[in-house]
């Protein structure tokens, strides 16, 4: 593969974090009754955010691809 499109995978890889997250919120939020629960789930998509974060910030300043 090349360098730009292993580029690609990766910032695909943060946007899926980012809808993992969004869904953890959701389902935190508002599905879940159970205190504990609630916690590890939104602990969960606060990680997934930060980590999508750093792959975009990686992607970002890496600057673009030359073949």
């Amino acid at each position: 593969m090349s360098p730009a499109l292993v580029k690609m995978w990766i910032a695909l890889s943060s946007m899926v974090f980012m809808f993992i997250a969004v869904f953890f919120i959701y389902f935190s939020r508002y599905k879940l009754n159970n205190k504990p629960l609630k916690m590890i789930f939104s602990s969960a998509a606060y990680i997934f955010l930060v980590f999508a974060g750093l792959i975009i910030l990686f992607v970002v300043f890496t600057g673009p691809v030359n073949e």
